[in-house]
């Protein structure tokens, strides 16, 4: 694996994840408690045996540089190779990144200085273990320019993704971004590999933005693009929706996704906590419970970040705490993700009912009863917050802590 460099792409800006990457990109969004989602592609690569990866960044970078650091979770941080974290800038033909294309053609010299003879294109959005060898393997052996790996979706997801057509060599014969329709239902995973001088005199010799929009449609006629067919689990959590959905498949009887798999370990940078203290009238059902939180309370089919304070008389049910948030006595939350170092006084109820109306200003966004608190807020005792109801992070919610009462579908 010495042969391959690896690039991660986690610098677009993600706004069906609404008040998720309001302050942080998306692949430092928490998952399945501990860890951020660029833990997957990370682990991923060293585990696979590639040890030189760039983690190309843009918006809102802070969140996943301070995570990454030196790279010693997955242990990168390495004198020869290692992570690199390649920051966005302004040069005299360089402006901001418009797409990952531009986003590659950006690093273009990073890319031809290093040794190696192949570039792997990563996503840094995506939940997934898979071993990179057998695709790299099968590009080889196919005298390919370019593999895609393509992963199977359901008919009526084909207008999420790039969707791809092979023929019975697993060539790639057509290229379609996010159809409303399709024969095919073979959806391109985002990772690409590339042979590295083609890739190189690819990106010098256009002014494409998007790798799948612009230049995969190009490549399939001009060139030889074999597909690579992954077999395992795989989600796009790049809505809000497709994010509930896959951090509550974690608490199924049989996880599709295995995270506790001790022959594929998932590394993260972990707090110096302690772990979870869980009192004597606690009740935990179907949950994940991160260290360093205080559980007193009622806790069922609910994921509980780090650090997270729940009390005697709190009720959680179907919600995602993330790291830090403090919830009074006498809380019931339902069918919430509540963002990171948030407080909710005492006697509030969030997420109260069922069945209400889409949220006003984004409904195709928010349809399905979920309710979001952003970053760094506080919820003011005795409030009532209802379903679909959006609260963006640091929200001047009211004065002199004030009860709120916030209808369903509402954003503030």
């Amino acid at each position: 694996m010495n042969r391959v460099l690896a690039l991660i792409l986690a610098g677009g800006e993600h706004p069906a994840l609404s008040v998720l990457t309001a302050e942080r990109a998306e692949a430092a969004v928490p998952f399945a408690g501990k860890y951020r989602i660029i833990d997957f592609s990370l682990s991923n690569c060293v585990n696979s045996g590639i040890t030189n990866v760039g983690v190309l960044t843009q918006y809102r970078p802070r969140s996943l540089q301070e995570h990454i650091g030196v790279g010693k979770p997955w242990d990168l941080d390495r004198r020869i190779g290692g992570v690199h974290i390649l920051h966005p800038y302004i040069g005299a033909t360089i402006g901001w990144q418009k797409g990952n294309a531009d986003a590659l053609r950006a690093n273009i010299d990073f890319i031809a200085e290093q040794p190696e003879e192949l570039v792997l294109v990563l996503a840094g959005d995506h939940i997934y273990k898979m071993d990179y060898r057998p695709m790299i393997q099968a590009h080889i052996a196919k005298h390919a320019q370019m593999t895609v790996a393509v992963h199977s979706v359901g008919g009526h997801e084909v207008h999420r993704f790039g969707i791809v057509t092979v023929d019975h060599e697993s060539t790639v014969s057509r290229f379609e971004e996010k159809p409303k329709r399709s024969a095919s239902t073979l959806a391109s995973m985002g990772i690409y590999l590339f042979n590295k001088d083609f890739l190189l005199n690819a990106l010098r010799t256009s002014t494409e933005e998007n790798i799948g929009r612009d230049l995969m449609p190009k490549f399939v006629r001009e060139t030889n693009v074999h597909a690579y067919h992954f077999q395992g689990y795989w989600a796009d959590v790049g809505t809000i929706q497709a994010y509930f959905e896959a951090s509550m498949a974690l608490l199924t009887e049989t996880p599709a996704l295995d995270i506790s798999d001790p022959n594929w370990v998932i590394h993260t940078k972990s707090a110096e906590m302690p772990a979870a203290e869980v009192g004597t009238i606690a009740t935990i059902s179907n949950s994940m419970i991160c260290d360093g939180s205080r559980i007193n309370g009622s806790v069922s089919g609910s994921i509980i970040g780090p650090g997270v304070v729940i009390p005697a008389g709190a009720t959680i049910v179907d919600s995602i705490i993330f790291p830090n948030v403090v919830i009074e006595p006498g809380c019931t939350i339902t069918r919430s993700i509540i963002d990171r170092d948030t407080h909710v006084l005492q006697n509030s109820s969030i997420g109260h009912k069922q069945n209400a109306s889409p949220n006003h200003a984004t409904p195709d966004l928010l349809n399905t009863g979920l309710t979001l608190i952003g970053a760094h807020n506080a919820i003011p005792a005795n409030s009532t917050i209802g379903t679909n109801v959006i609260i963006k992070p640091r929200a001047p919610l009211s004065q002199g802590g004030t009860p709120m009462t916030i209808a369903d579908g509402s954003t503030l």
